[in-house]
């Protein structure tokens, strides 16, 4: 005679299967992975955080007013998707603490379902090119010991030392060069574009999945630098949308949006007086306040609730 199957209480799955049931809708989330996409779906509620150039107390502040972190500065934000727009670095001190905090916060988020996207920006750019004219002596310092790279160029040989250490941190297929490369360029999530300085008719033609790779191929010592990552045209240099933009340059920020399918277009890099700053009808919010203590602005960042954008101060 067969056994008999055994009965279990309703309600009571093995526990196997409770964290397999667990972990299929944790992996659901578009968000849950480590690889980086250039391209999300709508979600509920979005954050963007501005440039913090070294500045830990503007960042817990702005994470703070985003519901992003409880007052013991871990995650509370739930399935919020929280982006920040570049230059973490240069101008104050406390570099090394922001990156592992906006690190440390990626982990919890993924763990609600929501989500921590950090840019890269001009800043960030300027350190693997080696333009260290923004960097405090305890930037510097912060990089003592790194190994120096096996075979140093001139322009690292003609270093003085107490800049090498950084320099090899952030050289292509350095340390810190390698930690900038687990980040995008530019995004989108529903139907908002994010990038530092702007996005243009010109990198739209190389397309946003090309235009991450490529910087990330070259972050990661594998390319040369590609040649439009810096100047005016750059996506982490331009100016174009953020600074009293002509009726030419919303048209052709119509057209640069148009051909992305989205609505509007979220950039940092150029600080706004006022504060947060809407341009072109409101297709260009401009979200560089200048909150780090080197420019003494206010805190301040922006929400985007479906179609619905505004600035939280």
């Amino acid at each position: 005679m067969p056994t008999p199957p055994v009965l279990r209480p309703a309600g009571r799955a093995p526990a196997f299967l409770a964290l397999l049931l667990l972990v299929g809708c944790f992996s659901s989330s578009p968000f849950a992975g480590r690889d980086l996409r250039s391209v999300y779906p709508r979600v509920p509620r979005i954050v963007a955080v501005g440039d913090l150039h070294g500045d830990l107390a503007a960042a817990r502040r702005a994470l703070r007013l985003a519901g992003a972190v409880d007052a013991g500065g871990h995650w509370s934000g739930g399935r919020l998707v929280l982006i920040q727009t570049g230059d973490i670095l240069d101008r104050g001190d406390e570099e090394p603490e922001i990156l592992d905090l906006f690190d440390a916060l990626a982990v919890e988020a993924r763990a609600s379902r929501g989500a921590v996207l950090v840019l890269n920006g001009n800043h960030e750019i300027m350190n693997v090119y080696q333009d260290f004219r923004y960097v405090t002596e305890d930037g510097f310092a912060d990089f003592d010991g790194t190994p120096r790279p096996a075979t140093p160029d001139s322009a690292f040989l003609a270093l003085d030392a107490a800049r090498r250490g950084r320099a090899a941190a952030f050289l292509p297929g350095g340390p810190m060069a390698r930690r900038l490369a687990r980040r995008n360029t530019a995004v989108v999530v529903g139907n908002t574009l994010f990038v530092h300085g702007g996005f243009l008719p010109a990198n739209v033609d190389l397309g946003l999945d090309s235009l991450n790779a490529r910087v990330r191929a070259w972050l990661l010592g594998e390319i040369p630098q590609p040649d439009w990552i810096r100047g005016d045209a750059s996506p982490v240099w331009s100016r174009l949308y953020s600074d009293a933009p002509s009726q030419d340059v919303c048209d052709t920020l119509a057209n640069v949006l148009e051909r992305m399918g989205v609505a509007r277009m979220v950039v940092g890099h150029t600080v706004q007086q006022t504060g947060i700053t809407a341009f072109c009808g409101g297709r260009i919010w401009a979200i560089d306040v200048g909150m780090a203590r080197h420019y003494r602005g206010r805190t301040e960042v922006l929400e985007i609730r479906g179609d619905a954008v505004r600035s939280l101060r």
